[in-house]
C-alpha cells in the first residue's frame, strides 16, 4: 500500500473514531458531514438551530448538494417539507424576506448630499438585494426599488 493511501486510511479512521465518540475533528469531518432536520419543517418555516443535527456521511456515493455545515441552514427559509433524517438539499432553502408584502417601509432616493424618503407599502415579498415594486403611500404612485439590508427600499431613478 502507497504512503498516500496509508495516510487517507488513517484519517479516515479517526474521523470515525472521533465521530462514535460524539468529538468533531475539524478537517477530518467538515466534508464528510450532512445536517439533517430533528423534526419535519414545513415550507416557508425559518429553520433554527435546535431542529438540526450533523450526522457524519457514511454513504460514499451520496450525491451532492446537501448542506454540510449548521451555519448554511440555520435562520434560511424552508422552500419545500424537509424530512427527519434526510440531507437538507441547498436548492431547498431561501433567505427570509427582508420585507413584506402590504407592510410598511421607508423608500429612501439619493441626489448627491440631498435625500428624500417617503412612506410606502410593497406589492412582493423581497429578500435583501432584489428589486421590488412598492406603492408611495402619499401620492400613490408606483415605484421600483432595491431592498437595502436595513429594510429600506432605495428607489431608483427611471
Amino acid at each position: 500500500m502507497r504512503f498516500r493511501q496509508k495516510i487517507g486510511h488513517a484519517l479516515r479512521a479517526a474521523a470515525i473514531a472521533a465521530a462514535a465518540f460524539g468529538f468533531t475533528a475539524g478537517f477530518a469531518l467538515a466534508q464528510n458531514t450532512a445536517v439533517i432536520p430533528k423534526q419535519v419543517i414545513y415550507p416557508g418555516e425559518t429553520i433554527s438551530s435546535e431542529q438540526l443535527d450533523v450526522v457524519a456521511v457514511t454513504n460514499p456515493n451520496l450525491a451532492g448538494g446537501y448542506a454540510r455545515v449548521r451555519e448554511e441552514v440555520v435562520g434560511m427559509v424552508a422552500k419545500r417539507t424537509l424530512l427527519p433524517g434526510r440531507t437538507i438539499p441547498v436548492h431547498g432553502l431561501r433567505e427570509a424576506f427582508a420585507v413584506k408584502r402590504g407592510s410598511s417601509v421607508r423608500l429612501t432616493f439619493a441626489i448627491g448630499s440631498m435625500l428624500i424618503s417617503a412612506s410606502g407599502t410593497p406589492l412582493t415579498d423581497a429578500s435583501v438585494g432584489q428589486v421590488v415594486k412598492v406603492r408611495n403611500i402619499d401620492s400613490g404612485s408606483i415605484v421600483s426599488g432595491t431592498v437595502m439590508a436595513d429594510g429600506t427600499v432605495q428607489v431608483m431613478a427611471k
